[in-house]
């Protein structure tokens, strides 16, 4: 069988990404987890921690098994991450920012596992050296923001040449949406994958039916930084290229979502919210308005997306279709 056997305690090697700001909630995750893979929530950007908290309870009504959640380091995240090591969800997952030795010893000391994600090599040697339980190598062509500028294919090996000897589980992100993108990471180097799009293309999934729909219907993505100038600036991201990404791709660097139309309205963790022309944020399931010009972040894979399945069945499909090939090409 085509598992991680070991990694991080659980049965398979497949993580679903932290998909914001609430596309991973209670459902998604708890559906993945209960499936033995590894589920991560993903905390607000800002510091909520009674919202953290209920989260974390929500998710544990709907599962037994263990699941975590993502912290993104460039957002104010102190009160976050202290709910999640009082709460000893099984892992904790941080990208955007660095994580020493000193906080990773800290949630060890809570029972908590810490995956750093990152996008370069010398990220990398640093979450090494601070002795992360894994590390989530991210290429470009993830979906969402991108952390680095180089592609899977190349970055993967250099890590896994770096941390050789290190005990330290490698992840490889970006544009795996099938079998065959697993295999492959895994013969990069690799001890399992993560990935976002497919999840958020699923039943389970918060986002709404008109991204998810997308998500199918679509083959294109780009790199860009016309969304959420103003929230998060320099974060660049990977989005599905619509009709409305196409007469704004070439956005004066000037502007951003501050001095924009309002175009919709949405719930993020139950608070009311304005989505404006040019925001970061995508279409949860109470999103309403302007749906078409609202960003919707996607990997370059989503071309290989043709459905919308339960997310155990992504799992199932990732885990028996990975064996098949390894049996069949391999032995």
């Amino acid at each position: 069988m085509v598992r991680s056997s070991g990694l991080l305690g659980f049965e398979h090697g497949i993580v679903q990404g932290p998909l914001g700001p609430d596309i991973s909630g209670p459902e998604l995750v708890a559906a993945v987890a209960n499936a033995g893979a590894i589920g991560l929530l993903r905390a607000p950007d800002s510091d909520s921690p009674d919202v953290v908290r209920k989260l974390i309870r929500q998710t544990r009504i709907l599962t037994e098994k263990p699941f975590g959640i993502g912290v993104i380091l460039h957002f104010p995240h102190k009160e976050n991450i202290r709910v999640i090591l009082e709460e000893r969800v099984a892992i904790m997952q941080v990208y955007y920012g660095d994580y020493p030795r000193e906080l990773v010893d800290e949630a060890h000391k809570s029972g908590v596992k810490v995956i750093h994600q990152v996008g370069s090599l010398e990220d990398a040697e640093k979450a090494a050296a601070a002795g992360v339980d894994a590390i989530i190598v991210q290429g470009v062509e993830a979906g969402g923001h991108v952390i680095g500028k180089e592609s899977l294919m190349t970055l993967l090996p250099k890590v896994a040449d770096l941390i050789r000897g290190h005990d330290i589980p490698i992840i490889a992100a970006g544009g795996i949406v099938d079998a065959r993108g697993y295999v492959a990471a895994l013969a990069l180097g690799a001890q399992g994958v993560c990935l976002g799009t497919r999840f958020v293309a699923t039943k389970e999934s918060n986002a709404h039916p008109f991204y998810k729909q997308k998500l199918v219907e679509a083959s294109n993505t780009e790199y860009t930084d016309i969304f959420g100038r103003a929230r998060w600036p320099g974060a660049a991201q990977r989005v599905l290229v619509t009709n409305f990404f196409n007469i704004w791709k070439h956005l004066p660097t000037d502007v951003n979502e501050d001095q924009q139309p309002t175009i919709g309205h949405t719930k993020i963790y139950e608070k009311d919210q304005e989505v404006k022309r040019f925001s970061g944020i995508v279409p949860n399931a109470t999103t309403v308005g302007d749906l078409e010009s609202m960003v919707m972040y996607a990997g370059q894979g989503v071309g290989l997306i043709k459905e919308i399945p339960p997310a155990a069945e992504v799992v199932r499909s990732l885990v028996e279709g990975a064996q098949h090939i390894i049996e069949c090409k391999f032995n």
